[in-house]
């Protein structure tokens, strides 16, 4: 089991047209349980149902100050800076796309 740290709205904008976020939401309920991972689902302001809002935050801060406290977790966002300040610990980096893809595993 994994703790999977996803960069929401980042990943919402993987496809067009954009997936909406309570589909996106649904989909990587589905996915963290078929897996057995633990799903970190965060959103910049407010957040659906199932997934982390940050308020005044932004969803970037939130992920380099969450991440690096988890070794081992993994990280899914296509942001290059992101990846670089929070992903030095992940084990595994995952794209947006990359992701919505492995949702349908």
């Amino acid at each position: 089991m994994a703790r999977v740290f996803v960069d929401a709205r980042n990943v919402l904008r993987s496809q067009w047209p954009n997936v909406p976020e309570d589909e996106l939401v649904r989909r990587c309920v589905d996915w963290a349980q078929r897996h057995g991972h633990e799903l970190v689902l965060v959103f910049d302001g407010q957040a659906p149902s199932g997934g982390i809002g940050t308020g005044a935050e932004s969803a970037d801060d939130w992920l380099i100050r969450e991440v690096p406290r988890h070794p081992g977790a993994w990280l899914v966002t296509s942001d290059r800076a992101l990846r670089e300040a929070a992903g030095g610990n992940a084990a595994r980096l995952v794209g947006g796309g990359g992701f919505l893809k492995e949702l349908e595993k």
